[in-house]
């Protein structure tokens, strides 16, 4: 493997807002991210199960239409999908209930949508990302 694809940040967004998605794969790929997304957790296993390795997956834990995020990575974890991947829950779920189930998960971060703009959410990801690799 050459240096440069050794180094390329993966990442992978959850979330049924399509908009959302957008506006974040926009961000993180102008950060260098080679992005992926998926607005079903279906759609996201199986960009697991097909091989992806993200670097970072941003998880949003409501997902109306089916599996939600939290039982997602509950998946993830059980079949051993993305093992080395930075996991963050980016959700409007704010709850002591929500970031508790979420610890159980052994996420390793937690960023509510409502109280966060796009850049502070590329720049706190990046930070997670940093104090996990120390």
């Amino acid at each position: 493997m050459s240096q440069a694809s050794s180094q390329t940040k993966k990442i992978l967004l959850l979330d049924d807002d399509k908009f959302l998605l957008d506006m974040y794969s926009i961000k993180f790929s102008g950060a260098g991210y080679e992005v992926k997304t998926a607005d079903a957790s279906d759609v996201a296993l199986k960009i697991l199960r097909d091989g992806y390795d993200p670097t970072v997956m941003l998880v949003d834990i409501l997902m109306p239409k089916n599996v939600g995020g939290l039982e997602f990575l509950d998946q993830v974890r059980t079949e051993k999908l993305a093992p080395h991947a930075t996991t963050i829950i980016l959700t409007n779920q704010g709850s002591s209930e929500d970031v508790g189930q979420a610890k159980k998960l052994n996420v390793d971060g937690y960023i509510v949508k409502a109280t966060t703009i796009p850049s502070d959410v590329l720049k706190e990801v990046e930070n997670i990302q940093t104090s996990r690799k120390s």
